[in-house]
């Protein structure tokens, strides 16, 4: 018999496996895991040692979006927030001028902002910040060196927008929400 031919007549069909040990008694076979443990047992297993995982989102790991006190907007959707990022919108949604803030690209909380708040992709930011400015139709937003530098930029900066970790919030800065 070829090979081809032997491969058709298998397809579709479920070939049942027997492992020694396992209880097969009354024609019924159990499925067990490749350790050697019933698959039940693996699953109880698996979520006992999840629970102890926190979950992505937890709140003490969260990167907020941050404006000046005197900006009137309490929340932006997702496009708004991104498209000011990206500098093609640069006011906001009351008319007042924004000023972008951002960390350098290599700073892990730049990342998990624009991943997780904005839902791109870090260079993907820079490659529209680059293309504005060799084109010579926008300008890149202002890279602060770190998180505090970024607090202090934001309450002192008429309009200014950035993103700051938990640790960093404080009452001179106000947090929008991004929907």
């Amino acid at each position: 018999m070829t090979r081809l031919r032997r491969l058709k007549e298998l397809r579709g069909r479920i070939i049942p496996i027997t492992f020694p040990g396992a209880n097969n008694h009354a024609g019924r076979r159990r499925a067990f895991h490749a350790w050697g443990m019933p698959c039940w047992l693996a699953a109880v297993f698996l979520l006992v040692g999840l629970a102890g995982v926190p979950a992505a989102g937890a709140d003490d790991d969260a990167v907020y979006l941050v404006a000046h006190p005197d900006v009137s907007t309490r929340s932006l959707n997702r496009d708004n927030s991104r498209a000011m990022f990206a500098m093609r919108q640069r006011n906001w949604p009351d008319g007042a001028s924004a000023r972008v803030y951002v960390l350098p690209d290599s700073h892990p909380v730049h990342a998990r902002f624009t991943k997780e708040r904005l839902r791109v992709f870090p260079h993907q930011l820079r490659l529209s910040w680059d293309r504005a400015v060799f084109s010579g139709t926008g300008q890149a937003p202002r890279e602060v060196g770190s998180l505090s530098e970024m607090r202090e930029r934001v309450a002192t900066t008429p309009g200014a927008m950035g993103y700051l970790t938990k640790e960093y919030l404080d009452e001179r800065v106000q947090v929008i929400d991004v929907r």
